[in-house]
């Protein structure tokens, strides 16, 4: 039970922008309350020991780490770290008959040498420097407003101070840079896949679904790496619930909230443990909670599109591609029918009701980078985890019958796989202590299930462009301190702290603080 009636704050929710928004609040001196539905904090970001009798601890949802800022670990005084991944990706291909790949890592030599050898000149080299040198420099600017007041759309464009890439990124569709920088299908498709993370659109959405998931996954940290957490993803979450406590918080587990009822300046949780008051409540859930918590009428559904899928291996298989060292290229990011047509192709068989007959999926080893999460014995015996995110998966194409969709979804994926290897997955597959094969997977459903993600979608609902859209009626009462911060609902006294937020989306924190920012600001 809450050992308290009222509060400054509730949090309805323990996932890691809850928590951040409760060390935050605490550590001003306010009175906090998590609430959380599940036996455990740390939402999607959390690790497990997935498979019976393996000592083995998954990051089974969220796996890497790139919008976290480094200013949150520096406030809350966070024992957590991350690790780089030496090689950035690794992508094979059949050409000419013959198997072969591009290996991006390795320092700048070698990834010229592996443009060139598969393309057979340096002009894609030379194309990808540009280019991602261009948004590095986007992210040194944008990155730092994540964790400041909204800028307004021209305050962005002027922070930005290059109007040709402002054109690219954020007015056309990013298949238009794509096509006019790159003319290699497969560099194509490699720069396409940040656009796609969770994202069901195509190369040339008019909405420019894709500009923003590539925005988000280019300006993380300032340079746009996606590192390894040591620990795993709960270890994260792990320092942040201790560092709310140790400010203070209370979390109370296994406690589902069912509804909040306000007039604007007072609050009352109901909770299946009873009600609590509170001056604020701060929303750790997905738009659609927040309108069901709340009586109101839900949002436009949202859709995730994505199969994730977690392995333990007694060893990595080997690759066709001889030239290139299994440890090097799952360190990285491993891309499968990830070429621009094929992603384009994979896209519109989904949005027709099939799956895709290549599905696409990118794939890495954690424990490459991080042994910290397999026990000893495992380490000895050489095992690694595999992680496989699977895009253009929608959660329509599972709605008739999710297990049979998944499982279908799940041997078409490892079979696309299995033409890149020498040898079949299924025979580096370790088995738990019931003799069953160390493979997991979640579709869109099971996500939806789960965690309360609306349709499976990673983001809660579509991303937002980091700036205050006035049309966007979520942004609440104009100059009101949630408004400035992103945070804002309909109600004045009610924040979402969650994913929806606007700059929202990914392990970052970063609705979590801005939650916490407007609520100190306004006293």
């Amino acid at each position: 039970m809450p050992e308290r009636t009222s509060y400054d704050a509730v949090i309805v929710g323990g996932g890691h922008n809850g928590l951040v928004a409760a060390a935050y609040l605490a550590r001003a001196g306010r009175s906090v309350l998590v609430l959380e539905r599940l036996d455990h904090t740390g939402g999607a970001a959390v690790s497990t020991r997935a498979f019976a009798g393996v000592d083995a601890r998954l990051s089974r949802y969220s796996y890497l780490v790139s919008l976290l800022p480094p200013k949150i670990v520096r406030d809350l005084g966070l024992r957590f770290a991350v690790r780089k991944r030496t090689v950035s990706s690794y992508t094979p291909v059949v050409r000419d008959g013959r198997p072969t790949g591009l290996l991006v890592g390795g320092g700048e030599a070698r990834t010229r040498t592996a443009f060139a050898e598969l393309t057979g000149s340096d002009r894609e080299f030379t194309a990808w420097q540009r280019f991602y040198g261009t948004t590095g420099r986007l992210a040194g600017r944008v990155f730092p407003t994540l964790t400041e007041p909204l800028p307004t759309r021209a305050a962005l464009r002027a922070t930005v101070d290059d109007d040709a890439t402002w054109h690219a990124l954020f007015e056309r569709p990013l298949g238009e840079v794509v096509e006019e920088t790159f003319t290699d299908d497969l560099v194509r498709g490699v720069v396409l896949t940040d656009a796609l993370i969770g994202t069901f659109a195509t190369a040339h959405d008019p909405s420019l679904r894709q500009n923003r998931c590539f925005l988000y996954h280019v300006i993380g940290g300032g340079t746009g790496d996606w590192d390894v957490p040591i620990g795993g993803m709960g270890a994260l979450t792990d320092a942040l619930a201790d560092a709310a406590r140790r400010a203070g918080a209370e979390i109370v587990t296994d406690c589902e909230v069912t509804g909040i009822a306000t007039d604007g300046r007072t609050a009352e949780v109901t909770c299946d443990r009873g009600t609590v008051g509170a001056r604020r409540v701060l929303v750790n859930a997905a738009p659609r909670e927040l309108a069901r918590l709340l009586g109101e009428a839900p949002p436009p559904p949202a859709e995730g599109a994505q199969l994730k899928v977690n392995m333990l291996l007694t060893r990595l298989p080997r690759l066709r591609d001889t030239r290139v060292d299994p440890r090097e290229a799952f360190s990285g990011t491993f891309h499968i029918a990830e070429g621009y047509r094929q992603l384009e192709s994979a896209y519109r068989q989904a949005a027709s009701g099939t799956l895709p007959a290549s599905p696409p999926s990118e794939i890495y080893c954690h424990s490459l980078t991080d042994p910290s999460i397999l026990g000893a014995d495992l380490v000895r015996q050489g095992y690694q985890t595999l992680t496989l995110f699977g895009l253009h998966a929608p959660a329509s194409l599972f709605a008739a019958d999710n297990d049979t969709t998944r499982d279908r979804l799940l041997a078409a994926t490892l079979a696309e796989l299995d033409t890149h290897l020498a040898e079949p997955l299924a025979d580096c597959l370790a088995h738990d202590a019931d003799g069953r094969p160390c493979i997991e997977a979640r579709s869109p459903l099971d996500l939806d299930r789960e965690l309360g993600l609306p349709g499976g979608n990673i983001f809660h609902r579509d991303l937002a462009f980091p700036y205050a859209d006035p049309s966007d009626e979520a942004l609440g009462e104009a100059g009101s301190a949630p408004a400035r911060w992103g945070v804002a609902t309909t109600r004045p006294n009610v924040l979402l702290c969650g994913a929806g937020a606007v700059r929202g989306g990914g392990v970052s924190g970063i609705p979590g603080h801005n939650a916490a920012m407007a609520v100190l600001e306004e006293g």
